[in-house]
């Protein structure tokens, strides 16, 4: 019988039962077609390869991130997913889509269709993630409806307003909720429901959304799976007690590994998906497992019934490694077609302006001023005030409202003279010149500024400072590179990486990009910053859908109350 590919001699991984096989494995016409003893006295192979006692399993399969946090192109990203095992992921451009709308979904899309990587694409639910900020585009219904009628949507990505599915019926989350249910009631309905319990929880899974993917603890696990939710699980999750819950408990169907936000220098560094697996095993939890949960059940999941798993008609996406327990990866398969052997040369293709030119142009703010740093509280009198005060803790992207005192002199914050520094956004698409400036402390820098356009999810001007020239400085490279991250000490720049495509992407190789992001790392810890991630730690200052306290350009946000509020608190 003629075939494409035979691999001989290896073993395989049985979802089904989840264990090892040893065998060999036939593949035709991008599919696999057998699995077990038969070789070449049955198959006549137009390629043979010797397994070599090797571990063969399927691609590994991420449901849930966002391209956009690693900064990169689409086929950049591919790139560096192939050579982690990763054949399929889930991308949810809501990035993007804050800076270009309906546009900005579509053209990353465009972007994917030619990658290695098959990437199936979730519709950005959360556009703008709530009402409390100002971003360039906005996801309506409409624009739902367009994708499921235009593109290859698999899912409706993360609903993040949770305050007001549970407050507000009428919020435009729950109109959307009740669309895709009555309209498309198979779409998979993704969710971002972190601390929720109880009624709270409930409600929330009564609306349609049954998956989260954010900080997990024992409680909110077990509160999740007996409702009935599926877990996804990041790598701020893989504590020993979560870890050890899910090796001793009977809960493999009920979740699985993704990644969520992947920095470029991690990415180079440490790889991907397989990152997460190895740790899990690493960990303690079986290689048999630990794959389970990033290939079966995340296909499941998203309802791709033709991958995730090697079995007859099934896509032929597998990985060969060398040490299972390591897991190391020697070639990948994409189709039954080899794209990515550790042995030989893995070149990233050139990449010219894969955007439309108006992608490039995206930040409309003058260049600012010492001045635009001078904060006056609306209706404040002079004096000593009590204050909010945005406190970052290492260890989390939540930040603690904590209450702080301040100086106001000549209607003027003397923010210069706290404890503190300052903590300023710009609107920067042009609609309105909104501003606002807030107070921050912790484990944030100590001295110097950092700006950056990345800052999630409405990607506003950002700027972190203890002196308004440094901020002035550090605000006006970005400006001038359409967008990036710039860090600054003493009038100096430390680091800068333009981000022009949207303010939020660069078309540089993985390689470069993730030397600049290091180097911007370096020059954050260099200024004081103290934080497992301080790139992903500042950029989720103006995210007000994480708690505790946030600012965007309507002001500080309250995330629990979902209000926005003032700096000064009387009485």
């Amino acid at each position: 019988m003629r075939v494409d590919l035979l691999i001989e001699k290896v073993h395989v991984y049985n979802s089904y039962f989840k264990r090892f096989v040893q065998g060999n494995v036939a593949v035709l016409n991008g599919s696999f077609l057998y699995i077990g003893g038969r070789g070449t006295e049955t198959f006549e192979a137009g390629e043979i390869v010797d397994g070599q006692g090797r571990y063969m399993i399927p691609g590994l399969v991420d449901i849930h991130l966002h391209i956009e946090s690693t900064m990169v192109t689409p086929e950049t990203f591919s790139y560096g997913l192939i050579r982690s095992g990763v054949t399929t992921i889930v991308p949810e451009p809501h990035e993007m889509a804050n800076v270009f709308g309906l546009s900005g979904v579509k053209q990353m899309i465009e972007a994917s269709r030619d990658c290695v990587a098959d990437m199936f694409y979730a519709i950005p639910s959360s556009v703008p993630a709530t009402s409390m900020e100002s971003t360039g585009g906005t996801i309506e219904i409409e624009d739902m409806d367009e994708l499921l009628r235009t593109e290859d949507i698999i899912c409706l990505g993360e609903i993040m307003n949770y305050v007001d599915v549970i407050a507000d019926p009428d919020c435009k989350t729950n109109r959307i909720l009740a669309h895709i249910r009555k309209h498309y009631p198979k779409l998979v309905i993704e969710g971002h429901v972190p601390k929720l319990l109880d009624l709270d929880l409930h409600r929330v899974i009564y609306a349609g959304v049954d998956s989260d993917h954010t900080h997990q603890t024992i409680e909110g696990m077990e509160a999740r799976i007996g409702a009935g939710m599926f877990i996804e699980i990041q790598e701020k999750s893989m504590t020993d007690d979560v870890i050890n819950y899910l090796i001793q408990n009977d809960v493999s169907e009920h979740f699985c590994f993704v990644t969520d936000d992947v920095m470029a220098d991690s990415f180079q560094r440490r790889g991907h998906l397989d990152h997460i697996v190895r740790k899990a095993i690493r960990m303690g939890m079986s290689p048999e497992k630990a794959i389970y949960a990033a290939t079966f059940t995340p296909a499941r999941r998203m309802r791709m019934h033709d991958r995730g798993t090697i079995a007859p008609g099934k896509t032929g996406d597998f990985v060969l490694l060398s040490d299972l327990q390591e897991l190391t990866i020697d070639q990948v398969y994409k189709q039954g077609r080899k794209v990515y052997d550790v042995r030989e040369a893995y070149v990233p293709k050139e990449q010219g302006h894969a955007f439309p030119a108006h992608y490039y142009h995206s930040v409309q703010l003058p260049l600012l001023t010492e001045a635009d740093f001078v904060a006056r509280p609306e209706g404040a009198v002079d004096g000593r005030h009590a204050c909010r005060v945005m406190q970052v803790k290492d260890g989390s992207t939540f930040t603690e409202d904590v209450r702080g005192e301040i100086e106001i002199r000549n209607g003027e914050l003397c923010w210069q003279e706290s404890p503190y520094a300052l903590i300023a956004t710009f609107e920067r698409y042009g609609k309105n010149g909104n501003r606002a400036y807030g107070l921050i402390g912790g484990d944030t820098i100590q001295r110097g500024a950092v700006a950056t356009t990345y800052s999630h999810d409405n990607h506003n001007l950002l700027v972190v400072g203890h002196n308004p020239a440094d901020m002035a400085l550090a605000a006006n490279e970005v400006i001038r590179s359409q967008g990036g991250f710039c860090v600054v000490e003493a009038g100096q720049v430390l680091a800068h990486l333009p981000l022009p495509v949207g303010g939020i992407l660069t078309e540089a190789p993985l390689d470069e990009t993730a030397k600049e992001v290091e180097k911007l790392r370096r020059a954050m810890e260099s200024l004081g910053y103290k934080h497992y991630n301080p790139i992903m730690s500042i950029s989720t200052h103006s995210l007000p859908v994480s708690p505790a306290l946030k600012i965007t350009d309507l002001g500080l946000i309250d995330v629990n109350a979902g209000k926005v509020v003032p700096l000064l608190v009387e009485g």
